[in-house]
């Protein structure tokens, strides 16, 4: 056998070795979890037990998600695991969180590959399928992620209605999951219909005219998908809140949620972009006719400056949404 041929032979098997350890190791901390909480709720009648049905779900549904999502090319090897992971992890803690973050996948995944043929002549890093790598789900989802842990920690597993009076710091965990969510989707849903709709950004600093794909552009169609992109998570939260949670009749309203996940989407886009503006690199390389986010020899500067990458500002928008979001919240939620 080819030396090649034995190495690609290494490497798929690896590959499944990968995923045998990584689905042993969920499935161990899945039941985990419902040992730990079926053994606290012996001794502590107030924490609710996890359901077998409810841990098999946070491991089949994920795994299947994670699945398609790779063999979809929407995400490679490296991002499928690290999407089981934070899917297995909010899906365990609460339906509603697994059903926003749902949404915002297989929206964001499928606008990524919208008028892929269009983004390819304007973007210097268009992948085919928009793979996203693990480094991304986690600048997407590690806050999210984070959230979760935190709220199984303080809650235990299980749905709540969003209620400050009577469940000051869960409902405040739940809205900064919601609001990170909420911003990534904003933020993707603009960047993906903005510059497939080619319509010519203005620099959100300056509001001067820059080149498709140049960062901190802003369009009023991508301004309104952000919107859009926010509303549809919160909407996806919401439904959930009426499916799952018992008691919403004695409860605060819910339908704030919508609109609180609509303003994280339209708020979280314009930090984006505001950073892409003066912390991300944006050069017009004349050689390939494409805007850059590094320095090339044939660039010619037009925004920003090279302190931080895509990856970075996601991560940093996701983090002041998520901090800022409860705060306003607790100040209009109607009080049940």
């Amino acid at each position: 056998m080819p030396y090649y041929h034995r190495k690609d032979s290494y490497k798929e098997y690896l590959k499944m070795m990968t995923n045998i350890v990584i689905l042993s190791l969920l499935i161990c901390i899945s039941l985990s979890f419902w040992i730990v909480s079926m053994t606290a709720s012996t001794y502590y009648g107030s924490l609710r037990p996890v359901s077998p049905w409810r841990w098999l779900f946070s491991i089949m549904v994920p795994l299947m998600i994670a699945s398609r999502g790779y063999k979809k090319k929407s995400l490679d090897h490296s991002g499928a695991i690290g999407g089981l992971v934070v899917g297995f992890i909010l899906t365990i803690a609460n339906y509603s969180f697994f059903t926003a973050l749902f949404t915002f996948f297989i929206t964001s995944s499928k606008l990524t590959k919208w008028k892929g043929d269009v983004k390819k002549r304007i973007d210097s890093e268009y992948k085919e399928g928009g793979q996203r790598k693990w480094v991304q789900v986690f600048c997407n989802g590690g806050v999210p992620t984070e959230l979760a842990l935190l709220y199984m920690i303080e809650n235990g597993p299980g749905e709540i209605p969003i209620d400050f009076s009577k469940q000051y710091t869960a409902s405040w965990m739940c809205l900064s999951l919601l609001g990170a969510l909420a911003c990534s989707a904003g933020d993707t849903w603009a960047s993906e219909i903005g510059s497939a709709m080619s319509t010519e950004p203005r620099l959100i600093t300056s509001f001067e005219k820059v080149p498709i794909g140049t960062n901190g552009g802003v369009t009023l169609v991508g301004l309104i998908s952000s919107l859009l992109g926010g509303t549809l998570v919160g909407m996806a939260y919401f439904i959930t809140q009426l499916a799952f949670v018992d008691d919403l009749d004695i409860s605060a309203p819910q339908w704030p949620i919508v609109v609180f996940g609509a303003a994280a989407g339209l708020l979280g886009s314009i930090i984006d972009s505001y950073l892409g503006a003066t912390m991300q690199y944006s050069g017009f390389d004349k050689h390939t006719g494409m805007v850059v986010n590094h320095q090339t020899k044939d660039s010619k500067h037009i925004s920003g400056k090279p302190i931080l990458d895509n990856n970075a500002v996601n991560l940093f928008s996701s983090v002041v949404i998520a901090l800022l979001l409860p705060g306003v919240a607790w100040g209009f939620w109607p009080r049940g």
